[in-house]
């Protein structure tokens, strides 16, 4: 049965917002999703719109959403809470969903983490598999890339995926500290997925990271 993916794409083109959205919703159709991308925010003031989608994949770093406040009829983020609450996925990938609305700390609590920063901008890291039972992982070891390795604030009560490690050679505090890559969480009956890899294309030449975060989709859709 086919299933149906909303992206929203837009805020900061840094990271190439339109491009890797094309790019994932191309390759979800391995997984009989298929896609539709919008270029505004509006359509998150239309909760029956909102209701026709299975997942629901924000690509938009940097944005503002002009309200943050749940109990506000109709509000965009209170729409978009009910929606992920009956049961429609929530899904992303780096800046286009962990810093997406960074002044809206309800919609950090929904998707579970905010960045705060990447030491080193980008570096070579390794993502190491934390759960490789977890569907998600399939066919995925650990594995090395060369990105913006990103620090979150994040949910003490996600599922990680998959983590690295942070060293001292940019911030000696940190030395040692693990930090999630790829996670899950719930919210009321849906499914959330995040990976903190996919600055722009040039991320997606890594076919694990393709797979982790199209894995991660999958998983997430509405069942």
């Amino acid at each position: 049965m086919t299933k149906k993916a909303l992206f929203l794409s837009g805020g900061w083109e840094g990271h190439e917002p339109q491009e890797t959205s094309e790019f994932i919703s191309s390759e979800l159709q391995q997984f009989k999703i298929q896609s539709e991308i919008v270029n505004e925010l509006d359509v998150l003031g239309d909760i029956n719109f909102l209701k026709n989608f299975d997942i629901i994949i924000p690509v938009w770093t940097m944005g503002k959403i002009d309200d943050d406040n749940w109990d506000i009829k109709n509000s965009k983020i209170g729409n978009l809470q009910e929606v992920i609450h009956s049961g429609v996925g929530l899904a992303g990938w780096h800046g286009g969903m962990a810093d997406a609305f960074r002044d809206n700390t309800n919609f950090q609590f929904l998707v579970g983490s905010q960045f705060v920063c990447h030491p080193g901008d980008f570096v070579d890291y390794q993502v190491i598999i934390k759960d490789d039972k977890h569907p998600i992982a399939n066919s995925i070891n650990d594995f090395n890339v060369h990105s913006e390795q990103y620090f979150l604030h994040y949910d003490p009560s996600v599922n990680i995926i998959a983590s690295t490690t942070f060293n001292e050679k940019y911030h000696s505090w940190i030395d040692g500290v693990e930090m999630p890559i790829a996670y899950t969480k719930s919210w009321g009956k849906g499914k959330i997925f995040y990976c903190s890899i996919g600055h722009h294309m040039k991320d997606f030449e890594n076919l694990d990271v393709v797979r982790l975060i199209c894995q991660g989709i999958n998983w997430a859709v509405k069942s």
